[in-house]
Parts: C-alpha cells; sequence; structure tokens
C-alpha cells in the first residue's frame, strides 16, 4: 500500500509548491482543492504520471472448483 503524501514548499518571495505523492488517477484534485482555495491563485499546475494512472482494484471473490469423487 503507498503512502498518500502532500509536500509544500514555501519560496522566499511568498510562492507555495505543492506535491501530491501515492495517489493514483484525478482524486488528487478534491484532496487539494480546498487547501488551494485558502491558499490564493494557482498560478501553474502539473500533473504527473499518478495523475494519468488508471486505479487497480482486486475483486473479493474467489471461485472454487468442486471435484465430484466416484463411490466406487
Amino acid at each position: 500500500m503507498n503512502m498518500e503524501t502532500l509536500e509544500f514548499i514555501i519560496h522566499p518571495d511568498g510562492r507555495v509548491q505543492e506535491k501530491v505523492t501515492g495517489i493514483v488517477g484525478s482524486s488528487c484534485t478534491e484532496v487539494t482543492v480546498a487547501i488551494e482555495s485558502e491558499l490564493g491563485i494557482v498560478l501553474t499546475q502539473q500533473s504527473t504520471s499518478e495523475y494519468f494512472a488508471q486505479k487497480q482494484s482486486q475483486s473479493d471473490t474467489a471461485t472454487s472448483k468442486v471435484s465430484s469423487f466416484s463411490n466406487w
């Protein structure tokens, strides 16, 4: 399981750089929208490969093979 992290770098001129890792797909924008609205105007945005990746899911359904045995 990957760790989800938000990293903020505050530059001397007041710019804030935000980096999101460990969140696959566009859901990272849902995580950061509230923070970005409090920080101010977003000047640029650069999507990572994680943004374009598709979520992989595992099925909880297992199939079993039942063998029938002869009674002779």
